[in-house]
């Protein structure tokens, strides 16, 4: 006979709440796609226009351009993304991102090279704002700094290829051939687009206002203090293929790769590691490890200095991007995630275009050793300020 306790159903043991979904899944399929197409040409541009007599400044101005295009078209896709979901908008920001670089097929004149940089900065606008205020959405608060270092990955993994593999490229495809792939790896992300959210929150409690209700949200310090990051990061991947004396670009593609392979990395971990001590405990050291590795290019002619200091800036500097916005998501509520991705991404692509322009500017007077020594001074007096805050 059967007793009552014995026709109870066996205990199910409790499942682990899925990260990667299938929604996730396609948006970080579509975000290597256009991380790819950006970082193929990233070191690739300034080459290129150095090639045809544009300099250090032409150089300088064409990173400059494309990320302050950004910075302006980043304040505009918080409403975007309120008007017409997220799924027009990524559509639209692959198109603007992948099919301006066919032109660079036609013309090396620099107007025309800016002009390119412009249109492909507000579609790299779009992308990453959109992109990391989805992440958010989809995936659950708990598990935030890990899903964001998931995303980490699949935006650093095209940087790890992309910049060694663009200056590597030239002497096999040729810059045609590199502008061709930078826009088809873009526009093929326009496949996954079925399977992204039209939305997820309501329009009405969006906050579409970048730079509204900043006083006491507690979201200037990370913004600035990322914004100083990405200052040296701009700077570093934009010179080093110009500080490295003769044509070595074996030693540049090199120190890219290190430096792209070890920021996704170190991203994921201190998104594992933000979520169990919280972000803001982990700021000043990811800075000390950026600041240490800026310094280090100062000694412009070691291949030594220059492959460290590519490693210790890498893992510093994809460690203050998880940090730094995973710090910014805790302290806003749901309906400003929005501006919490625009103002982070503004902070990356300000930072990163305003270092290029200005040491385009002031290396022509100070040559690269000094000019790197003020880079990583800007990265060190970040540290203070992130200090202050953990306390």
């Amino acid at each position: 006979m059967t007793s009552a306790c014995d026709s109870l159903p066996a205990p199910v043991a409790p499942t682990a709440e899925r990260l990667v979904t299938g929604r996730f899944g396609q948006l970080l399929l579509m975000v290597f796609g256009s991380g790819l197409s950006m970082y193929l040409l990233t070191s690739v541009v300034p080459l290129y226009l150095a090639a045809h007599g544009s300099g250090g400044v032409g150089a300088g101005l064409s990173t400059g351009a494309m990320m302050l295009s950004a910075v302006a078209a980043e304040l505009a896709v918080p409403k975007l993304l309120a008007r017409i979901g997220y799924r027009a908008t990524l559509g639209l920001g692959l198109v603007l991102l992948g099919a301006p670089a066919l032109v660079l097929l036609t013309t090396s004149a620099l107007p025309l090279v800016l002009a390119v940089c412009v249109v492909r900065g507000a579609g790299l606008a779009i992308l990453v704002v959109g992109a990391v205020a989805l992440v958010a959405e989809l995936t659950p608060a708990h598990r935030r700094g890990e899903g964001l270092g998931v995303y980490g990955l699949a935006v650093g993994l095209p940087a790890v290829l992309g910049l060694p593999l663009g200056v590597y490229l030239i002497e096999v495809i040729g810059y045609g051939g590199l502008f061709v792939l930078a826009a088809v790896a873009s526009l093929a992300g326009l496949v996954t687009l079925p399977a992204i959210p039209g939305r997820v929150t309501d329009v009405e409690e969006q906050h579409v206002n970048v730079l509204g209700g900043l006083r006491g949200s507690g979201l200037l310090m990370p913004t600035f203090v990322f914004a100083a990051v990405t200052v040296a990061a701009g700077i570093s991947v934009t010179f080093l293929p110009l500080a490295v004396a003769g044509d070595n670009h074996s030693l540049v593609a090199a120190a890219l790769l290190v430096q792209a392979a070890t920021a996704p990395a170190a991203r994921w971990i201190a998104g594992r590691y933000g979520d169990r001590v919280g972000p803001a405990r982990l700021l000043a050291p990811a800075l000390v490890l950026a600041a240490l590795g800026a310094a280090a290019l100062v000694f412009v002619g070691s291949p030594i200095a220059i492959l460290a200091g590519s490693a210790l800036f890498g893992t510093g500097f994809g460690a203050a991007q998880n940090l730094t916005l995973a710090t910014m998501y805790d302290r806003v509520p749901r309906s400003r995630y929005n501006q919490v991705s625009a103002l982070w991404n503004l902070a990356y692509d300000g930072g990163w275009g305003i270092g290029a322009i200005a040491f385009g500017a002031v290396v022509a007077g100070t040559g690269y050793p000094l000019a790197f020594a003020l880079t990583a001074t800007v990265v060190a007096l970040a540290i203070v300020p992130a200090i202050r805050a953990t306390r």
